[in-house]
Order: C-alpha cells, then sequence, then structure tokens
C-alpha cells in the first residue's frame, strides 16, 4: 500500500536522508549478515541507501508490514529470455534470470529475445552447444529459441570435432568468455556420443584460464549412478575450474544423499563445486533429445504412461511415442520420474541453491513445465517457512539470493551488490506475504502466476506492484561476465 510522496522535505532533515522509495515497516532478511528484523529500506539512484530502525522519508513510501522484505531471487538456470518469459518469473520474484546451463553465443544475441525492454536482469554463459554447431557445421543459432532442427543438425550431436575443429572450438570459448559470457554452459548428456576427452578438457581448460565456472548437465546414467557427477569433478579438480551441476534431483532420483557427499567431499579437498535443484517430482525436455535415444525407459524408471506431451497432457504409449518422435522432434514432453522425498532432500540440504529450469514461454496459449512460472513461490510455500520441521526462512531466502550472487561474483562483479539487503547493494528486492505466498501454476494449468508475491523492484524501479505487472517497465540490463585470462 502507497503511503504516500513526500513532496515537501521535513524542516531541518539534511537532502541526504531523503529516498527516492522507501520501504517501510518489514520484515527485512538480509542472508549475509543474517538482519532478520522490522526495518524501513531506503532507495536512492538503483541503489539501497539505509537500512534503518527508524523510519526513513521519501518521495515514495510503501507500506511493507505484515511482509518480508527480501533480496530480488536470482535464477542461474532460465531457458526464457523472452518478454512473457520474464514477466513470469518477475511475478515469481525474480529479479535476475540467467540462461547458464545452456547458454548463448554470443551471449549478446539474447537482447533479441527481450525485445530490448527487459522486465528483469539476464545474462548467459558461454554456449558450448552453439559453438559446436558453428564450428562443425556452419550453422548460427545462439540459443535453444534460434529453433535448431536436430534433423539438421545431427553430425553436432553424433561426431566428434576434428583437430582443426577443436583448435576453432577454443578460439570461440574463449571470445565468448571476453565478450561477457558469465562462464561456459555443458549440455554434455546430449552430446556424450559426439564429445570426446579432449574436447572435455578444453571447455574446462579455457574456463579456468578466464576463472570462470563450468556449468553442466552431467552424463545421465541409470538411476542414482553417481558416474557422471564424478566424471565432471574429476575434470574440475584436473583443471582448477569452477563447477556448477546443474538441476542436481533430476540427475540424482533416488541417491541425492550420495551425490551430495559426493559434493561435500570434493570441496573438503578444494574443488570449487555448487549445485542447485527444483521443487518439482517432473522433468521437461524435447522428445527428440538424446537420452530418448537410450533406454530411457531403464534410465528414468518410468514408462510411456509417465510422460506427457506438454502441449495436450495427454500421456504416451508406445505407438504414440514412435509417431511423435518422428512427425514433431521439437516438441516438448514433461516425463514424470521423481519423487517428493527426493525433491524434498535436495531442495531443503545445505548449500544447494534454487533454479528453475524455466522452459521457453513465448506465447500465452503455451502450454510448457511449470517450474518457469512458480518455482520460488512454490518453495517458500511448500518448503519454507518459521514453523517445525520445514526450511527456515531465512535459510531459504539464502539458496535464492545469497549463494546464486556469490557463485558468480568472481566472473562478474556485479554479483557482489546482488542477493543482498543492505546499505551499497543493488535495489533488486522482493516483497512477499510470507502467510500467501504459494506456486499456482501445475502441470495442467502452467501460466498461472503466483500468489503472494506483492512488489518486485530492479534497479530501484517496480516492476511488479501491489501483485500485478507494470506494464512499459523495462528496468533490466544484461549482466556480463568481466573476466581476464590468468596470462593477462
Amino acid at each position: 500500500m502507497l503511503l504516500g510522496a513526500c513532496g515537501e522535505r521535513p524542516p531541518g532533515t539534511p537532502i541526504v536522508d531523503r529516498y527516492d522509495l522507501v520501504l517501510h515497516g518489514g520484515r527485512v532478511i538480509d542472508p549475509e549478515t543474517g538482519l532478520d528484523a522490522v526495518r524501513d529500506v531506503g532507495i536512492r539512484d538503483g541503489r539501497i541507501a539505509a537500512v534503518s530502525e527508524t523510519p526513513l522519508h521519501g518521495d515514495e513510501t510503501m507500506d511493507a508490514t505484515g511482509h518480508v522484505v527480501a533480496p530480488g531471487f536470482i535464477d542461474l538456470h532460465s531457458h526464457t529470455p523472452t518478454p512473457l518469459g520474464q514477466r513470469y518469473q518477475a511475478l515469481d520474484g525474480v529479479t535476475t534470470a540467467l540462461e547458464l546451463e545452456a547458454g548463448a553465443y554470443p551471449v549478446g544475441a539474447l537482447e533479441a529475445f527481450v525485445d530490448g525492454r527487459p522486465f528483469i536482469n539476464y545474462g548467459a554463459s558461454v554456449s558450448h552447444l552453439a559453438v559446436r554447431l558453428l564450428v562443425k557445421q556452419g550453422i548460427e543459432k545462439p540459443h535453444l529459441l534460434s529453433g535448431i532442427d536436430f534433423v539438421a543438425s545431427r553430425p553436432t550431436f553424433t561426431e566428434p570435432l576434428t583437430a582443426q575443429e577443436l583448435g576453432e572450438l577454443r578460439d570461440h570459448l574463449e571470445r565468448g568468455l571476453r565478450d561477457g559470457g558469465l562462464g561456459i554452459g555443458l549440455l554434455f548428456d546430449y552430446l556424450r556420443a559426439a564429445v570426446g576427452p579432449e574436447e572435455l578438457d578444453i571447455v574446462f581448460a579455457v574456463a579456468a584460464e578466464y576463472r570462470a565456472p563450468v556449468f553442466v548437465h552431467i552424463r545421465r546414467r541409470l538411476p542414482g549412478d553417481a558416474a557422471g557427477l564424478a566424471e565432471m569433478i574429476e575434470l574440475a579438480r584436473r583443471h582448477g575450474t569452477g563447477l556448477h551441476v546443474c538441476h542436481l534431483n533430476a540427475n540424482a532420483m533416488s541417491n541425492v544423499d550420495g551425490f551430495l557427499a559426493m559434493i561435500d567431499e570434493a570441496r573438503a579437498a578444494g574443488v570449487d563445486v555448487t549445485t542447485e535443484a527444483y521443487p518439482w517430482n517432473a522433468g521437461s525436455t524435447s522428445i527428440s533429445a538424446a537420452v530418448f535415444s537410450r533406454d530411457w525407459q531403464s534410465i528414468f524408471g518410468i514408462s510411456y504412461e509417465d510422460v506427457e506431451w506438454a502441449e495436450t497432457g495427454e500421456r504416451f504409449d508406445e505407438k504414440m511415442w514412435n509417431e511423435y518422435r518422428e512427425k514433431y522432434p521439437g516438441g516438448t514432453v514433461i516425463h514424470h520420474y521423481g519423487r517428493e522425498e527426493w525433491t524434498r532432500e535436495a531442495i531443503t540440504a545445505p548449500g544447494v541453491m534454487i533454479a528453475s529450469d524455466a522452459m521457453p514461454v513465448t506465447a500465452p496459449e503455451d502450454r510448457v513445465h511449470p517450474r518457469g512460472i512458480g518455482t520460488f513461490a512454490k518453495v517458500l510455500g511448500d518448503y519454507a517457512g518459521d514453523s517445525e520441521g520445514r526450511l527456515p526462512l531465512a535459510e531459504a531466502l539464502r539458496k535464492m539470493t545469497l549463494l546464486p550472487a556469490q557463485r558468480l561474483a568472481s566472473v562478474a562483479p556485479a554479483f557482489t551488490r546482488k542477493g543482498r539487503l543492505q546499505a551499497g547493494a543493488d535495489a533488486d528486492i522482493t516483497v512477499f506475504d510470507p502467510t500467501a505466498v504459494a506456486a499456482a501454476a501445475s502441470y495442467r494449468a502452467p501460466l498461472r502466476p503466483s500468489r503472494g508475491i506483492a512488489h518486485v523492484i530492479v534497479g530501484g524501479q517496480f516492476v511488479v506492484h501491489d501483485g500485478e505487472l507494470v506494464e512499459g517497465a523495462a528496468h533490466g540490463l544484461l549482466i556480463k561476465g568481466a573476466v581476464n585470462s590468468m596470462t593477462d
């Protein structure tokens, strides 16, 4: 609720104590300092200028009583840098959505997908897949939304690179990092038939040289098999590369504790490895994904009836499966192979970040996995809170804000000012009602905006106000890495 604009400065009040916007009386949680108390937050020139126990004066004052005032949520794993995708993520409390698993090349190509008017901040890693398409076949497809023809691009997914192509791959990866990539995105499970040890060594060596992480979709084996994780950890150890493992619960399945133990052991040995999870018990990908050309029923522990066609919700049988794989290779499926106990273990484990793996949303009639619409509200509503047996609210917010910012701070200094709610931090802020926050999206109705997200502020400006999008808002920025080679 807007309390009012202060058109006149109170007598004797120095100009330094005047703010563009004040959030008054909310429960302010800063994951870095541990602050969790009722405070006023003063915003000036796109930054948080003050967090105060006493009332502050602003040109605009917003009553946040009964609400949590938190750093804006940072999504490390989003495949929907589109105007509509960004709007749904903003309504879920996200202020920065990054394409780090699949990446883009060049990173600047993302500006076209957001139509030059981003609601929220965005950025990408350097896409190993896009570079491989370019080097192997001369195909320029900077992002998954570019429309990759899986039939025409089959050599990229099945054939190793020649010595000359390996050299070109290295050159492009380096160029992508110099041009603002936030790491290297490696969809290894999709490319496992083509990518050999020498190519993997180049990916990890380049990332290490530029002090940038590798964001990886690990090689998937039978349920619970951690060999794919061990493989990536060993590469990170050998090259001294930062490693981020995408969607832990989707890969670990019944062996979440084993995967986490392996990560903890690696970290104790000095390997810089982190991971993430999403709060849904189903995955989603293209029906033509490489995993479905293998023994996918054994890999996922499911059969045809556990997979649905995202567009209609129909469940498959063998005949329909074979027909759709042939006719609609670019179509999306939702495969229900997770279990709630596995998901809960991953979400609540210390150090595991929250990331959505949001599928692309380009039109209001799109039917996609709901994780790109309601992930963060679902975590807050279903898993977090201050009652016994739930993930403490401050810890849940740490997983959504500070931990992702810390993961990226070495490659992009901008993240030293994000994920925090303290003086000097960027004014990327999410205000929500802890008694009402919840995901409204579901598998059958995926485009229902989250509930309980009251206000979302990007760069000091509202993009969500009283639960509604601020039409015409375009306050997001393309966040680029600022890496330097270790040899510079």
